[in-house]
């Protein structure tokens, strides 16, 4: 007769061993863990302190700017203007709340605009002198709202909402058309202001008097100046 020993803490029965998960499994999770880094880094950049202790450093490796091209200007800038607008741009998804898709930009955009008169394409009969140079009379085009320019150290992000969605693309890419979209605003606003503020007009004020001193200079007694 023989007998069966059995050790003690052992069970009798068989052996099972852990079935690994499938990876399609485990991504959920590993994307809500990558969700929870995005944002848990989004509120450290809040915390005082932390820039000094993982600070970065800026290197300029540009290289040297290439001229591509001259031209002679024959305008002469009667009146500029600063500007101040606040550009709030925001992005939707259809179908889907904005805390997992969608950004809404907070902009302050300075810069400037001017008004001009071309002096270039004046011709001989835009400009009449009688026989004894005593009076002078001068047609010219009228004044032209120049293209606004943004100062960029003068603009600024307020705030910058951006989805779930969102946050995790810009850790894989760049978003320099969003930054691009907000500019282009904040330079159309600029440009609507000026032409609203009756900048064309101080222009021509001015291109008036200019002439008028320049001509009154060299001995003319009568000078008129007129805008087509």
């Amino acid at each position: 007769m023989t007998t069966t020993e059995t050790k003690p803490g052992r069970s009798a029965g068989p052996v099972r061993t852990a079935r690994r998960l499938p990876w399609w499994i485990k991504l959920p999770a590993a994307v809500a863990v990558l969700a929870v880094l995005v944002l848990l880094a989004g509120q450290l950049r809040l915390l005082p302190g932390l820039d000094d202790v993982f600070g970065s450093e800026t290197k300029d490796r540009s290289g040297p700017a290439v001229l591509k091209s001259l031209r002679d200007m024959s305008r002469y800038e009667g009146a500029a203007g600063s500007y101040q607008v606040v550009v709030d741009l925001e992005k939707d998804a259809k179908f889907l709340p904005d805390a997992i898709r969608g950004t809404r930009t907070l902009f302050v955009g300075s810069g400037t605009a001017s008004a001009y008169v071309d002096l270039g394409d004046l011709k001989q009969d835009n400009v009449q002198v009688n026989e004894d140079r005593t009076t002078a009379t001068l047609v010219l085009p009228k004044a032209e709202l120049a293209k606004p320019t943004l100062d960029p150290d003068r603009s600024y992000t307020v705030s910058k909402q951006r989805g779930l969605l969102d946050r995790l693309g810009d850790l894989f890419s760049d978003n320099p058309a969003g930054e691009q979209a907000v500019n282009k605003l904040a330079v159309k606003h600029i440009g609507e202001a000026a032409k609203d503020s009756g900048l064309t007009a101080r222009a021509e004020r001015n291109t008036t008097a200019m002439l008028e001193g320049l001509l009154t200079s060299l001995g003319f007694e009568q000078v008129t100046v007129r805008y087509r």
